[in-house]
């Protein structure tokens, strides 16, 4: 019997287009046994072909705010670093500081004494949800875990708030479909805070794709490749071993935006080409279980981790768009080999390569260019939101090689000026659908599965988003 979009919402257990009784929505950690994962294509499928675009959100620009309000949720490892940078740039103030551990909010609160920023502090379990529904907040940023980033995005926008949320910005094939349909429906701004994509090298092979520096791009390599095994064994660094849980809990690419964000920048992914299908495959652990093993044999906190199993050492995604790229992703946080940033374009005429290092262009001619013509076409090819920002972002320390100063400075910019942002909800979609539809290749012996199509067929015609030469807006200034 055909199944139609009401059955199948009612047999699923879908409400809208979340599902309202899933321990993600409710912040439960997910176990790779709380979900059948076989049917995960299914679902899948069955969610796109439901979706009608109330909205299209690429290229909105929300009224522009002269103050923006904001509020900040998890202050754990990444919500101070976005809290020191925020404090510093033009027009905002920072008005809410939440985090479950009172000891968090008090050290967050402490850092912005001598500023004009004097924020509430929430600690209860679920003051986040106060946070959203106050009148006084613009923007709320979400820097919990990322479990919880689509269910605290999907309420703060219904309570009339834009939204930044960490990476990624949902876990499930649901979690994306919920933050679009909520996006469209209530007009706000769910940016995903992807750093990476303000890096210097990836920000220049984006302005060389755009003046055709690559020729026709045919393929991209990425990769967040980097050793997590002493934090994540850390009983002080996460919450609740909230990261060792994880993987655990999960199989695929669990943290795939860092590389595959750049690369569908330069492919113009949601703006001309959008991906079609992935295939993913990933090596046995061979390291994690047997680092547990090692702990709990001299401290029974450990005891049990040394009994779960674990995503494989090596995840490796091959995604193929419409249009006829490919990209190559990888994911590695547990081997010894070194920090890793796979940042390659390749093209009809050139190419670019980021990691190992150094960085690394060609023009056709089967090799690198030399030292000395690589300044000259860095020179020629560097954006003016990298020229305007570096010294800022060196003055301000800002992590990440600088990049982290310019996503936020650039959000609450556009933000300021109305204008549209450089990612929408459909690139935190898309980006993050990875996570679980890589789960679903792996469990099903790498078989292939559609990727949905966010946009709902606008991305024929939206246009390229991010503005990194500062045509429009680029004067919010920076106090360091």
């Amino acid at each position: 019997m055909k199944t139609n979009r009401r059955n199948f919402i009612r047999t699923t257990g879908l409400t809208g287009l979340g599902i309202a009784g899933s321990s993600l929505l409710h912040g439960g950690t997910p176990q790779a046994d709380s979900q059948d994962k076989k049917d995960t294509a299914q679902v899948s499928r069955q969610l796109e072909r439901a979706h009608v675009q109330r909205f299209n959100m690429s290229g909105f620009a929300a009224p522009p705010l002269e103050k923006v309000r904001i509020a900040i949720i998890g202050l754990g490892q990444r919500g101070p670093a976005h809290l020191s940078l925020m404090s510093l740039i033009e027009g905002t103030e920072i008005k809410a500081l939440c985090d479950i551990r009172p000891e968090k909010t008090e050290a967050a609160k402490k850092k912005l004494a001598g500023t004009t920023h004097n924020p509430d502090v929430f600690t209860g379990p679920e003051d986040w949800k106060k946070v959203c529904e106050r009148d006084d907040i613009d923007l709320v940023m979400i820097t919990t875990p990322w479990y919880m980033h689509a269910k605290m995005a999907v309420y703060a926008m219904e309570h009339g708030k834009h939204v930044a949320s960490e990476v990624p910005a949902a876990g499930t094939i649901e979690e994306c479909w919920r933050l679009v349909e909520t996006a469209e429906r209530t007009r706000k701004h769910c940016i995903m805070m992807e750093n990476d994509s303000y890096l210097p090298f990836q920000l220049m092979t984006l302005n060389m794709a755009r003046q055709g520096f690559f020729g026709e791009v045919v393929h991209g390599d990425c990769a967040y490749n980097t050793s997590k095994m002493q934090n994540n064994f850390s009983k002080k660094l996460y919450w609740d071993m909230w990261w060792l849980k994880q993987y655990a809990a999960r199989r695929g690419n669990i943290y795939p935006t860092h590389g595959l964000g750049p690369v569908s920048q330069v492919m113009s992914i949601n703006r001309g080409d959008k991906f079609e299908f992935l295939v993913s495959v990933e090596s046995k652990d061979f390291m994690m279980n047997a680092k547990a093993r090692e702990l709990a044999a001299t401290d029974e906190f450990f005891k049990p981790f040394a009994e779960k199993s674990y995503r494989g050492n090596m995840s490796v995604t091959t995604l193929r768009t419409t249009m006829g790229r490919t990209i190559m992703l990888q994911h590695d946080a547990t081997s010894p080999s070194p920090h890793n940033l796979f940042h390659g374009i390749y093209g009809t005429r050139g190419a670019a390569l980021y990691d190992p290092p150094p960085p690394r262009l060609a023009v056709g001619k089967h090799e690198w260019v030399s030292p000395d013509e690589f300044k000259s076409l860095t020179e020629k090819y560097t954006p003016k939101i990298t020229r305007q920002l570096s010294e800022l972002a060196r003055q301000t320390k800002a992590g990440h090689g600088g990049s982290d100063l310019l996503e936020d400075w650039r959000l609450i910019d556009c933000l300021r000026n109305g204008l549209p942002l450089d990612q929408d909800v459909y690139d935190a979609a898309a980006w993050s659908s990875v996570v679980p539809l890589s789960e679903w290749s792996v469990l099903n012996r790498s078989n292939s599965i559609d990727v949905p199509d966010f946009t709902a067929g606008a991305w024929k015609t939206n246009k390229p988003n991010m503005d990194i030469n500062l045509e429009r807006g680029g004067n919010t200034k920076v106090v360091v």
